[in-house]
């Protein structure tokens, strides 16, 4: 990171607190800098769900040292017992030669329920440490035909946040903060460029080599280098080397 983090959050809790679901992606460290960047202390929250891309807890324990989080807590909640999806199932992982060959429905990455159960965690997290603010990096744009990262599903969270918690019945009620759910991938890039994020640090792959070299060919690799050509900003990520010998 650069030094644009506020001086006065960036050791210790002085800022406001918020709890940043943080996956070790692209979009949830623009997110977390975002969230250091207005002033909140930032507690992030990683889940180990099953995933079978490992790799993206590491990127995020870098990002959370990184840019400064005042902890970084992971809760394992193992989803393969549910299956479902390519990320937690021997499902395989769809591959493309670009971003137009991604079809609109919902793909089989999708984890069923997976930001249903995540916001949950983050909500319990944030009432226990006396936080009123949750930070999700949902981007209904480059989304991938999640049905959990559209506005109304966030904005329903919210509503039921605060009917399901002491907090909100007491009258502090919980804001779920998404802002880069109208946002582009090339805008997300160029937003976490200006804030100093070390794009090297995250991983996007689903389906990365034994090494952690991203396949480049996946949706979210797609998406991803497409972002980074839009934003003319350079693109940190590791492929893996293809049978042809080169690189996606």
């Amino acid at each position: 990171m650069s030094g644009t983090v506020p001086s006065e959050v960036k050791h210790g809790e002085s800022g406001r607190r918020a709890v940043v679901l943080l996956s070790g992606g692209l979009d949830s460290a623009t997110v977390l800098a975002m969230a250091r960047r207005d002033g909140f202390a930032c507690h992030a929250l990683s889940v180990d769900y099953g995933q079978r891309h490992l790799g993206e807890l590491a990127c995020a324990a870098r990002v959370a040292q990184a840019v400064g989080a005042v902890d970084h807590k992971v809760i394992r909640v193992d989803l393969r017992a549910i299956g479902g999806s390519a990320l937690t199932a021997d499902i395989a992982v769809p591959h493309h030669s670009s971003v137009a060959e991604i079809g609109g429905d919902i793909p089989v990455t999708y984890v069923p329920a997976r930001n249903l159960v995540f916001l949950s965690l983050a909500l319990a997290h944030a009432e226990a440490l006396g936080a009123c603010d949750l930070f999700l990096g949902v981007n209904a744009v480059d989304y991938s035909g999640y049905p959990d990262c559209r506005p109304e599903f966030i904005r329903a969270f919210e509503r039921t946040a605060n009917l399901a918690t002491r907090e909100g019945v007491l009258g502090r009620p919980f804001a779920i903060r998404t802002p880069i759910i109208s946002m582009s991938k090339a805008e997300i890039i160029r937003a976490g460029v200006s804030l100093g994020v070390n794009y090297a640090l995250t991983t996007s792959c689903y389906d990365p080599a034994a090494d952690g070299a991203a396949c480049g060919t996946c949706d979210a690799c797609l998406l991803r280098r497409q972002g980074f050509v839009e934003a003319g900003a350079p693109d940190p990520t590791r492929y893996a080397v293809t049978r042809t010998g080169r690189r996606p």
